[in-house]
């Protein structure tokens, strides 16, 4: 009965989230955001929503590391899986804009969230602190989106003409689909969270493990589609916007608001500090020079993520279970696999600034 819940609170969340990207993609483009902004904002927003409901749920019912395991889970699947894949089934060119500032801010952030958690706890202050930082993000976002693009609207599906969206037919009925969508949301991710501790409790799995794998992996399965499916259809700006503006929302809107609803705060482990924390950190450092390197994500980059991927997941099972292997993976991983990575993309950052200093 309880895996059944767990399903159901899951089809509803994805059922969900897809009325809510619908709808309020819609309603951006009626305002005449371009492609990227509208991944940055409206679609990562939209698709982070099962993250944000999830994670305040089980703040607010003292499941912290459900929380916290959610957020920096989600983050290092946005970038290693849903990249990764979205990156071998085409190469993924990569706007300027998204590297000059998204990029290295969602590096900044990870890193702040670090730095907020090393007391070991997300208080209401932290809270208010990363809400605010989304405000004044999406508004930073949202301002020169609207005036690199108040000439030229981006095109609205069916030909609609967004220049006066409270008079088109089709808003009503967007609207509809933002609110039935958070609707379904919230009644998914209150059966997804109870379904999950009661699993939790019944393996002898950590809710920190099953909220880094299981939860994250559910909660971004509306990333992983819309990424996916912008790939097969060319839509190169929303599918890599979607994945940089989920993790900054992730950092910002979903760990400050699951912050600020907690009754004592968001208890954050030595685990986390000591592990996961630096993982994302280092996920997000990796996508700097594969990002500035001609700007494109290609295949051999994308298998690189998707391999970093399984690794880290195989890495939280031999931890959980205690295996006998555990150390010698670690020592693979720590002394020949990451060195490796790290001069690789040392080297790419190197050589792109080198051919751009000779074209010059």
């Amino acid at each position: 009965m309880t895996f059944f819940i767990f399903v159901l609170g899951l089809f509803l969340i994805i059922i969900g989230a897809e009325a809510l990207v619908r709808g309020a993609s819609r309603l951006a483009s009626f305002l005449g955001l371009s492609p990227l902004v509208i991944g940055l904002t409206v679609v990562a927003l939209a698709t982070s929503s099962p993250e944000l409901a999830v994670s305040v749920k089980a703040a607010i019912s003292g499941q912290g590391s459900v929380a916290v395991g959610n957020v920096v889970g989600s983050n290092i699947f946005n970038v290693l899986f849903i990249l990764g894949l979205s990156a071998l089934i085409l190469p993924l060119a990569v706007s300027h804009r998204l590297v000059r500032f998204n990029v290295p801010l969602m590096v900044i952030l990870s890193v702040a969230v670090l730095l907020l958690s090393l007391d070991g706890m997300i208080s209401r202050l932290d809270g208010c602190l990363l809400m605010t930082g989304l405000v004044v993000y999406l508004w930073f976002l949202v301002s020169c989106g609207r005036r690199k693009n108040i000439d030229e609207p981006a095109p609205l599906p069916g030909g609609r003409n967004g220049s006066r969206p409270w008079l088109t037919s089709g808003w009503p009925k967007d609207t509809g689909l933002v609110l039935g969508g958070l609707v379904l949301l919230v009644l998914g991710s209150h059966w997804l969270v109870d379904s999950v501790v009661s699993i939790a409790h019944y393996m002898g799995v950590s809710e920190l493990i099953i909220g880094l794998t299981v939860v994250a992996a559910a909660t971004s399965l509306p990333e992983a589609a819309t990424s996916i499916v912008a790939a097969f259809r060319g839509e190169r700006d929303i599918a890599v916007g979607n994945i940089i503006g989920s993790n900054i929302f992730n950092l910002l809107g979903v760990l400050g608001l699951a912050g600020i609803t907690a009754p004592a705060g968001i208890a954050v482990s030595s685990a986390v500090i000591g592990f996961d924390l630096p993982v994302m950190i280092a996920v997000a450092l990796a996508c700097l020079p594969v990002f500035f390197t001609n700007g494109l994500v290609s295949r051999p980059e994308g298998a690189l993520f998707f391999g970093y991927y399984l690794a880290y997941i195989l890495y939280l099972l031999q931890a959980a279970s205690h295996h006998d292997a555990l150390l010698r993976f670690n020592a693979l991983m720590l002394y020949a696999v990451l060195p490796l990575t790290a001069i690789t993309l040392v080297l790419m950052a190197l050589r792109h600034v080198y051919s751009r200093r000779r074209t010059r």
